[in-house]
């Protein structure tokens, strides 16, 4: 269900990714990347019994993404 969230929100974003700029579309990116590294290694915990840490670091991993997301959008605001 999650992933399914996800992949929604990617697209969705994919649609007002023309008005943004080139820089903070690379940040948005990495941004994505961060995201994405934690989910993956969140399901490798919970696949592994560790619901817990699995939430723990899904959680990090979507706060550490905001936090580069919002950096990014303040770009254009400049």
């Amino acid at each position: 269900m999650k992933k399914v969230l996800f992949l929604a929100l990617a697209a969705a974003s994919f649609t007002f990714a023309s008005c943004d700029s080139k820089t903070e579309n690379a940040q948005e990116a990495q941004a994505e990347k961060v995201e994405d590294a934690s989910e993956n290694q969140a399901d490798a915990l919970e696949n592994a019994g560790n619901e817990a840490a699995a939430d723990s670091v899904e959680d990090a991993g979507e706060a550490a993404a905001d936090k580069m997301e919002n950096a990014a959008d303040s770009t254009d605001a400049k």
